[in-house]
């Protein structure tokens, strides 16, 4: 089924383009939504001058997310979740916490933007993709660490090791 795009529709095309899609994606997505409608001539011509003007700040945003590319390069979040002495989380990270630190540290990141393979539930450090874009992307450093900042076997109540070290007096501890 042939359309006219009435708003940009990521993967799919951008404002004043006739795209062919499914029937069903037509009917239940883009003609609801009124994301789309039949590409007659009256509709082409009618949508010109917002094409023009979608253009236009297309490429500004373009722009400010190539900015925000190179200020992301070198940017590493941590987040802390409560975890169990193994590592493994009693929640989830997910976008929308990494979009929220973000956010505290000054980037305009939305959650959707952030490319996860599912939810983060162990304690680690990875690699984020975030998609601004279908070509613009960046990557940055992310640490969950247990909540408190604590090691080991401080959270069940046990102090750690270099806990038990830091409380004997220095003669002991040679």
């Amino acid at each position: 089924m042939r359309l006219l795009l009435l708003h940009d529709v990521r993967k799919l095309g951008h404002l004043g383009d006739v795209v062919e899609v499914k029937a069903g994606y037509a009917r239940n997505y883009l003609l609801p939504q009124r994301l789309a409608t039949e590409p007659t001539d009256e509709n082409i011509k009618s949508i010109e001058d917002r094409k023009r003007a979608a253009a236009a700040e297309r490429a500004m945003r373009e722009k400010r997310y190539r900015e925000l590319v190179e200020q992301l390069k070198e940017v590493s979040i941590t987040i802390e979740a409560a975890a169990n002495p193994e590592g493994t989380l009693y929640g989830s990270v997910g976008a929308r916490e990494i979009a929220a630190a973000l956010h505290a540290q000054g980037f305009p990141i939305e959650a959707d933007q952030i490319l996860l393979d599912g939810p983060i539930r162990t304690l680690d450090n990875r690699a984020v993709r975030i998609e601004f874009t279908d070509e613009i992307a960046a990557e940055i450093k992310l640490w969950v660490v247990r909540e408190g900042g604590m090691a080991g076997g401080e959270q069940s109540g046990e102090p750690s090791p270099a806990a038990e070290r830091e409380k004997q007096p220095e003669t002991e501890r040679e």
